[in-house]
């Protein structure tokens, strides 16, 4: 993963309607808002209108990177629209606005389009929009995530990817189902979401079609295109199980293996504590070149190399995939929401380690408590990490030390009652942090203001405290070192690098 900086930042988020629907006055049309005003990340997201599909259609040269495309909107109008944005850099050759030729201009990621006549709030709406471009040589504020790579193209990115290969509403608020069908030379592999619905070929060409029938946020929709060995098998819950592995991962190839084709076993362990899996497949890609994070792609994530250069590395894994809950299914209402992800991503590495007898979660939490109060570390406040720190340590290591002690507070039952209740009722939609605190006080019965406000919102290293969850373990000297913590530190060292 990797921080967009340079951003310009407001004072607070909107909320969920009003980033979908900003009312023109009674009786009168009026433009959608050009951002969904997320705190960190105001312009991305748009206002005006709400996506239910994507059709994705790509021809794509892996010898020059030219990427042409035909990407169908399907959307419903939150106002009488006059006019409305969409997030896309590539250049665009012509949109059709419910069949007829629309106006628009654009500037940087910013796709204005006025259509010949204004759009009724609630009646369904399509946009189409043909475009043609080469993503890599595409920059905007001086920011490119498209990958090329010798034999390709990965499109993987957060928060930001989606604008370099197709048009849309990109913000986690606004999720949509998506056929993807990629024109590709014989001989070359797509890999992308969901289920592979069909692949042909015609004239020295192969057209890759997948389908996600669960509403996906913008920036987990994922392309991988390049030389690889794809494996379709059935895997937990009787799902489609597929993984590819790219050629030319040489020495990792092995470790890769044995980590990625772990997958059905980690997700029924974290269905054992999560509940049901809330997507249609599963899986799992290694590209050989070009990635340095990994990333929890929708159904299936993406792992850089890097993770198995020391050997098997499981906790990626368990990690990436936690995020299909914390995540993906339920995903962050705003930016600054990150540790929902993040937190609970690696609170999930700890519970398989205990599981797995490599260390107990209470013995990584007094080993990550041991770091020394003045360390940069506890600076960040994972509740409120501003635009910069989204992907910092604390995110993912602090996140994960408030959900031990919260458990310490709580106790083990009431914390899975928390946790099942949140990802049953939030499903498929976002959550707050403010909002996973009110539940937890009501599902648990205990006031926690002071809990949280000292671990997710002041910097500094939270007293040992009972309060805090804190026992005496963690404040003794020479704290043990669990057998999971090298490959815990491995994989936050890569899953956040900067691109």
């Amino acid at each position: 993963m990797f921080k967009r900086t340079g951003l310009r930042v407001t004072a607070a988020a909107c909320c969920a309607a009003a980033f979908l629907a900003t009312p023109a006055s009674a009786g009168t049309g009026g433009p959608g808002a050009p951002g969904a005003g997320d705190p960190y990340f105001p312009e991305y997201g748009n206002g005006g209108y709400d996506v239910s599909h994507y059709d994705v259609r790509l021809r794509y040269e892996p010898r020059d990177d030219r990427l042409a495309g035909t990407t169908t909107i399907v959307a419903k109008p939150t106002q009488n629209l006059t006019a409305f944005n969409l997030d896309f850099a590539l250049p665009v050759k012509s949109i059709r606005v419910n069949g007829n030729p629309s106006a628009f201009q654009q500037q940087g990621t910013e796709l204005t389009v006025t259509p010949p006549a204004e759009l009724p709030a609630g009646a369904e709406a399509t946009f189409v929009v043909d475009y043609d471009g080469v993503p890599s040589s595409v920059e905007v504020d001086g920011l490119n995530p498209w990958i090329r790579t010798s034999d390709g193209a990965l499109a993987i990115g957060e928060p930001e990817i989606s604008a370099w290969w197709f048009p849309g509403n990109d913000h986690p608020r606004d999720k949509a189902t998506f056929d993807i069908a990629v024109d590709v030379p014989d001989g070359t592999e797509v890999l992308s979401n969901g289920v592979n619905t069909d692949t042909s070929t015609l004239a020295g060409r192969t057209t890759w079609k997948w389908r996600t029938t669960k509403p996906t946020a913008t920036y987990l929709a994922f392309l991988g295109i390049g030389q690889y060995a794809i494996n379709t098998k059935t895997g937990a819950f009787g799902q489609p199980f597929v993984t590819a592995y790219a050629d030319g991962l040489g020495e990792v190839e092995g470790a890769a293996k044995a980590s990625v084709e772990r997958t059905p076993e980690v997700l029924d362990f974290l269905a054992g504590l999560f509940g049901e899996y809330p997507f249609e497949a599963q899986g799992g890609v290694v590209p050989a070149e070009g990635l340095n994070f990994a990333l929890e792609n929708q159904t299936r994530p993406t792992y850089s190399p890097k993770f198995f250069q020391d050997g098997a590395n499981t906790s990626v894994v368990v990690h990436e995939n936690a995020h299909q809950w914390f995540g993906d299914s339920v995903s962050v209402d705003t930016w600054r929401d990150i540790w929902l992800n993040e937190g609970f991503a690696s609170y999930s590495e700890w519970l398989w380690s205990e599981q797995q007898g490599t260390g107990t979660a209470q013995e990584l939490f007094d080993h990550y408590y041991s770091t020394a109060p003045e360390d940069a570390f506890w600076q960040v406040a994972p509740g409120e990490p501003g635009p910069d720190n989204i992907f910092g340590d604390a995110v993912y290591d602090r996140g994960a030390l408030t959900l031990h002690a919260l458990r310490n507070v709580i106790g083990d039952e009431a914390l899975l009652d928390v946790v099942r209740t949140w990802v049953e009722d939030k499903r498929y939609s976002t959550g707050t942090v403010e909002d996973f605190i009110a539940l937890t006080e009501q599902r648990s019965g205990k006031q926690l203001d002071e809990f949280f406000q000292a671990w997710l919102f002041t910097p500094g290293k939270p007293a040992a405290t009972p309060e805090n969850g804190v026992p005496a373990s963690a404040t003794r000297a020479g704290v043990a070192v669990p057998e999971a913590v090298a490959e815990i530190d491995a994989t936050h060292r890569h899953v956040h690098d900067d691109h």
